[in-house]
């Protein structure tokens, strides 16, 4: 339990909002922000979850290979962002808004608000 504030890789693992316009064979460097950021659930969720195909990142290495050394807080199974089973409502760790600019040297972050953006009409 310590504040990470570091630049970490994700990739996508369904098509929902907030991916459809990601690529699963580009890893995205995304920041995170976070001292308890670390996602938990018990069996059956976690179960419930990927056979739903409900989980929308996973942390991953720069390559996009998942692996334990590029899960930065110990998330279950690298799990870096989940949403419901109607796909309109979603949660991440990591931060994109934090990487959308080129001021801030990164904008992959933006590619994924945009994916919000184009597809939204989708889901209302």
């Amino acid at each position: 339990m310590k504040f990470i504030c570091d630049n970490v890789y994700l990739v996508p693992q369904n098509r929902s909002i907030v991916t459809a316009d990601l690529s699963a064979e580009r890893p995205l460097k995304i920041p995170i922000a976070h001292g308890e950021g670390r996602y938990y659930a018990n069996d059956e969720t976690l179960k419930k979850l990927n056979d739903k195909e409900q989980v929308l990142f996973r942390y991953c290495d720069a390559d996009g290979k998942i692996n334990a050394a590029s899960n930065p807080n110990g998330s279950l199974e690298n799990i870096a962002g989940i949403c419901n089973e109607g796909r309109n409502v979603f949660g991440m760790m990591p931060h994109p808004e934090r990487a959308a600019d080129p001021v801030l040297f990164n904008t992959d972050g933006s590619s994924v608000l945009r994916s919000i953006i184009n597809n939204v009409m989708q889901f209302v």
